[in-house]
């Protein structure tokens, strides 16, 4: 027979209001009575009916969940961490894929908003104007995305670039070239100015090829563009596009690394177990997806103590893992052909 309320509260001693009252509104309840209601219902392994929670707190015990690309490898990892930290909080969690579909973003959050209690957009496409739109829906964590006071996950981009070209320009490697994402990627843009910023205090040239599809055929499109550009190293925007960048120029019969340095960045899977190992920027993917969670639940229960967006924005760090597809600059001889610089 299910454990009731009323047992409950007959074994702790207290009125079955006073159990409502503990686990609904703490604050209100003497510790020492919260204390030994809790002890009690452990032991009597009873758990609160969601709905009838629900009514009391007017918390629906879900969270939503908006992503670009389920099928990218970098988002299972991040929605792992989102579900496990969830689960722990007693947290059930939707999830929505756009197909990177921007404009599909903010009619999501609508749909959602009236079923969760706080929605997590992970690399949102949305512009500044429609992400304070959906912040007014329903309280709105960002992750790998900042927009004003929103709160957010992000990546220390800055670092991670710069740990990209010193290990490039430590190979000799003095022109270096950048495969971007889409034009709309908070994050291709913010990588952008990393590598911009490092390039320049380390002396070196950075040749930008262009904006393409954060995709294996991404990468693919991008090779002309790179041969041409006259690099010796070349950062992609994410791993697969690295992988399509790779499979291409194997294709045009260049060896990475020893006519081409390739760097990617995000350490998908995947990047450990192709041939030659890809050199990639490990961004803490699952942490990520956890420490959204926790800001999304300081959020529900501090929705007004919040002094500013240094409160609410918490920046990981990255680590470049060094593998096979990076090596010295390769040295040019009077017969190499003289490539021209692409900017698309």
């Amino acid at each position: 027979m299910a454990v009731t309320i009323r047992d409950v509260a007959k074994a702790a001693g207290v009125s079955p209001s006073t159990v409502s009252r503990a686990l609904s509104s703490p604050d209100i309840v003497d510790a020492a009575t919260r204390e030994r209601v809790l002890r009690v219902a452990d032991h009597l392994g009873w758990r609160p009916n969601r709905a009838a929670r629900g009514l009391i707190t007017g918390r629906t015990g879900n969270i939503g969940l908006i992503l670009p690309d389920l099928a990218n490898p970098f988002f299972p990892s991040v929605v792992k961490g989102i579900q496990s930290q969830a689960h722990e909080a007693d947290y059930q969690v939707f999830v929505a894929d756009t197909d990177e579909d921007a404009s599909a973003e903010l009619g999501l959050v609508r749909s959602l908003a009236k079923q969760v209690d706080g929605i997590i957009l992970c690399s949102p496409r949305m512009k500044p104007t429609e992400l304070r739109d959906a912040a007014g829906l329903a309280p709105v964590v960002l992750v790998n995305r900042k927009a004003g006071s929103i709160p957010a996950v992000a990546i220390d981009n800055t670092d991670g670039m710069r740990q990209l070209v010193d290990h490039l320009t430590g190979l000799g490697h003095s022109r270096i070239g950048f495969v971007a994402g889409p034009r709309s990627s908070w994050s291709a843009k913010e990588r952008l100015r990393g590598l911009r910023l490092a390039a320049t205090a380390a002396g070196v040239e950075l040749v930008e090829v262009g904006h393409f599809a954060p995709t294996f055929d991404g990468g693919s499109e991008a090779v002309e563009g790179v041969l041409l550009s006259g690099v010796t190293a070349v950062v992609a925007y994410n791993d697969l596009v690295a992988f399509g960048l790779l499979d291409g120029l194997r294709s045009r019969g260049v060896e990475v690394p020893r006519d081409l340095s390739l760097v990617g960045i995000d350490n998908i899977p995947m990047s450990a177990m192709i041939h030659p190992a890809l050199t990639t920027l490990s961004i803490p993917k699952e942490q990520a997806g956890r420490r959204s969670v926790d800001l999304l639940l300081q959020l529900l229960a501090e929705p007004t103590d919040a002094s500013g967006p240094a409160e609410l924005t918490r920046e990981l760090p990255t680590e470049l893992l060094v593998r096979q597809t990076t090596g010295p600059a390769p040295t040019p001889t009077p017969q190499s052909p003289q490539r021209r610089t692409v900017r698309r």
